[in-house]
């Protein structure tokens, strides 16, 4: 399986997408793109928009890490119904 692939397939939990992951992907995505889009063709970028989402873009992926290294809860054993 191509590493790419599987990366976006860890990426899904039990419940399906996570909001905050899709918000946080696109954040990085429109930060990228406003970067390219300063650098190769001169388009002006409002200093502040880029910032917001750039903050945007850190906190996320800062949750979504910090979520992946937290302990889990433990499981308590249910007891059998006879």
């Amino acid at each position: 399986m191509p590493p790419i692939l599987s990366i976006f397939q860890s990426s899904i939990n039990d419940d399906g997408l996570s909001s905050k992951r899709i918000v946080t992907f696109l954040a990085f995505i429109l930060c990228s793109v406003a970067f390219l889009a300063n650098l190769f063709f001169g388009f002006k970028i409002d200093t502040h928009l880029f910032d917001g989402m750039m903050y945007i873009s850190i906190a996320g992926l800062g949750v979504t890490v910090a979520e992946r290294f937290a302990p889990k809860p433990p499981v308590t054993p249910q007891p059998l119904l006879k």
